[in-house]
């Protein structure tokens, strides 16, 4: 889908430009390979995500903006925000931050490493014994299955072809390119080996040089290329999507190439030649280091086998959960609201094995956006379908990059007999929510789950979210709604209780906004706290000024993408923002007004940005237990509190750390500690 074709100005007073606001929360996962706070293996695993996010962007953001060229030159004249200009103004941000993140590598990680007994060291500083253990890996592990090509035996489309692959690449007899692909089915780190406390860890891209280099007698320079990875597909509303989503997953090796990053110093005959090669420019060419795909960090061996990661918070059990065998028992007491990672996932778990089994659980609905690809959650929905239950499942096939593997699940729901509902034209489903149905002596009694992040158990050990378990009548009815929508029952779910995009969301928030500037209008006290991945909706964001000039007192945890300018008198005086980035990735979305101190707190899946409020469904419920409003709202003091990991979002973005008198608040350790006290 192309980026919005009114684009505001790159710097603006009223809203800071979306990609170069991630840009800036990209720099803020740079501030944690930095920080030495962090135990080492930390800020190395702050490396890979670095390099992984900063792939996915040039995959899908810069292809989006590279896509605005491919409209007509009268209506692309129109653009307040030249496409050319934005991508001037990215790779000068890039690279800025690319320089300062080898920088880091260079100087501070790996003499680090060096200090813990660790020396990652390139092929040029291989000792003797290390030349001939390099030799004998490469001709037993890599030599015979090395994938080699220039452009002469390549086939048509084949050279550069995978998506966001790594190589090594040189210029044979000055004119012809050579690839050799740096094979991801081999550990991408070779262990030396060590008779005492030291220990010597190279890439497997130096084994790879060395013994390149030394067979032809040249040298060998890293490559990666990142491709546009949209789907492209032409006519969504006709014919049949899901076969036309697995038809165009291929394509995505072929696509556009949006970024080659090179070793910087890869001589100029050879940049010329992949920039012909690959029909790019020089925007699209990123000066690097010798090592690329720094997201195979995340495995970085540890053969000190010292502690030099983040002490494991291991996942506590739900406090009123685990007083009850049954999850149904539990929620039927009163609603039951889980924050995990602090606390454990096992019981969303539980509750769908619980209903698979259960012969009074008759039906069973849920909406799944990015399914592990081993799972007890998902098995016990086949299960379920498996025992005759009515199982209705709906599947968003858009996912990006998961598309495949969610694929794959509804296969195996549909083979054991769940109606199976793939991805709608022209929208994304991105709610998480379950609908069940149980009957016990005639009596039907229904259950809601409704959270902040996906029905992924690995993803739930990473990710902050929220989920609320509820046997509310209003709530299940509205919900079961949703699902009729989903199914072709009905047109639009009616709710009074759930806000439900894109039919009630924008609205209900812009009134509940509305209702905190009448009440600072009126003297009294206005208030709003938002907290939420990312904030780029412009008429939230308009609504928001308005009610900062009105006196109401905002305050907004955005972790991502902050589109919203600060601090501008006028404008935002009364807005504050702050940014959390830590061992977990915040994730969940909580929205709270003062309501003239009757006040109204939702959890949901919708962030700010005009794809949640209009084109996608997300459901979002009110919290009104006051055990669970107290949790959350408590939840929310403290990492507003935070004055360790908090960023301040200011009208420039420049990500200076919360600083103030007050005592030490962590607020993931504290959260953690909160629970563990419960």
């Amino acid at each position: 889908m192309l980026i919005l074709l009114f684009m505001s100005k790159l710097y603006n007073s009223k809203y800071y430009h979306r990609d170069l606001s991630w840009l800036r929360f990209n720099h803020r996962v740079l501030q944690e390979i930095k920080d030495k706070q962090n135990p080492l293996y930390e800020r190395i695993k702050f490396l890979a995500i670095f390099s992984s996010n900063l792939d996915e962007f040039f995959k899908v953001r810069v292809s989006d903006i590279r896509q605005i060229k491919n409209i007509k030159k009268p209506l692309r004249k129109k653009l307040i925000t030249k496409p050319n200009k934005v991508l001037a103004e990215i790779k000068k941000q890039v690279d800025i931050q690319q320089q300062e993140f080898g920088a880091i590598f260079l100087n501070e990680i790996i003499p680090d490493l060096k200090a813990e007994g660790i020396h990652l060291i390139n092929y040029k500083d291989f000792t003797l014994k290390q030349k001939q253990f390099a030799e004998d890996y490469y001709n037993a592990n890599l030599k015979n299955s090395l994938s080699i090509q220039t452009e002469k035996t390549a086939t048509k489309n084949s050279i550069f072809a995978e998506n966001e692959a790594s190589y090594l690449v040189t210029l044979k007899n000055n004119e012809e390119i050579e690839l050799v692909e740096i094979p991801e089915n081999k550990p991408r780190f070779i262990v030396f080996p060590s008779t005492n406390q030291t220990y010597f860890v190279t890439f497997i891209d130096d084994v790879l040089k060395y013994n390149l280099n030394k067979e032809n007698n040249t040298n060998y320079y890293a490559l990666k290329i990142s491709r546009d990875a949209e789907l492209y597909i032409e006519d969504e509303f006709s014919g049949n999507l899901m076969q036309k989503i697995i038809d165009a997953l291929p394509k995505r090796k072929t696509g556009q190439a949006t970024r080659a990053l090179i070793d910087a110093s890869a001589p100029t005959a050879l940049l010329n030649a992949i920039k012909s090669t690959l029909n790019v420019y020089n925007t699209d060419i990123i000066l690097g280091g010798i090592y690329h795909n720094f997201k195979d960090f995340f495995s970085f061996p540890n053969p000190t086998k010292k502690q030099l990661s983040n002490t494991k918070l291991e996942p506590l059990p739900h406090p009123l959960l685990t007083k009850h065998n049954s999850v149904f028992n539990a929620i039927d007491t009163k609603d039951q609201l889980i924050h995990y990672p602090y606390q454990s996932f096992e019981p969303v778990i539980k509750l769908l094995e619980e209903a698979a089994s259960s012969k009074e659980v008759k039906t069973i609905k849920i909406t799944l956006y990015r399914l592990a690809k081993t799972s007890r959650l998902n098995t016990a929905i086949a299960n379920a379908a498996k025992a005759g239950k009515n199982v209705v499942v709906f599947i968003e096939a858009k996912a990006r990059f998961d598309e495949d593997n969610n694929l794959k699940w509804g296969k195996i729901f549909k083979n054991n007999g769940a109606k199976v509902i793939y991805s709608y034209p022209g929208i994304k489903v991105h709610s998480k929510i379950i609908y069940l149905e149980k009957e016990s002596k005639g009596i039907l009694t229904t259950y809601s789950y409704i959270g902040t992040g996906n029905f992924n158990e690995k993803t739930a050990t990473l990710y902050t979210d929220f989920g609320l378990m509820t046997t509310d009548k209003k709530i299940c009815k509205e919900l079961n709604r949703v699902f009729l929508v989903l199914e072709g029952v009905l047109i639009v779910p009616k709710a009074k209780k759930l806000l439900v995009s894109p039919f009630t969301s924008r609205h209900v928030f812009s009134r509940m906004v509305e209702k905190e500037i009448e009440l600072a209008q009126a003297g009294k006290q206005g208030l709003i706290i938002l907290k939420m991945n990312s904030l780029e909706d412009k008429k939230m964001i308009q609504l928001l000024y308005k009610a900062s000039n009105a006196g109401v007192q905002i305050r907004l945890l955005i972790r991502g993408i902050c589109c919203l300018v600060p601090g501008i008198k006028g404008q935002s005086t009364n807005i504050t923002v702050t940014s959390i980035l830590d061992r977990y990735l915040e994730h969940g979305r909580v929205y709270l007004f003062g309501n003239g101190g009757n006040e109204k707190l939702f959890i949901g899946s919708a962030d700010w940005m005009k794809r949640n409020l209009s084109h996608r469904i997300e459901v979002i419920t009110p919290v009104e237990d006051k055990d669970n409003f107290k949790i959350v709202k408590d939840i929310l003091q403290i990492q507003l509190s935070d004055n360790v990991k908090a960023r301040v979002i200011d009208a420039k973005q420049q990500n200076k750390y919360v600083t103030n008198n007050k005592s030490t608040t962590h607020s993931q350790l504290k959260t953690y500690n909160y629970f563990k006290n419960m």
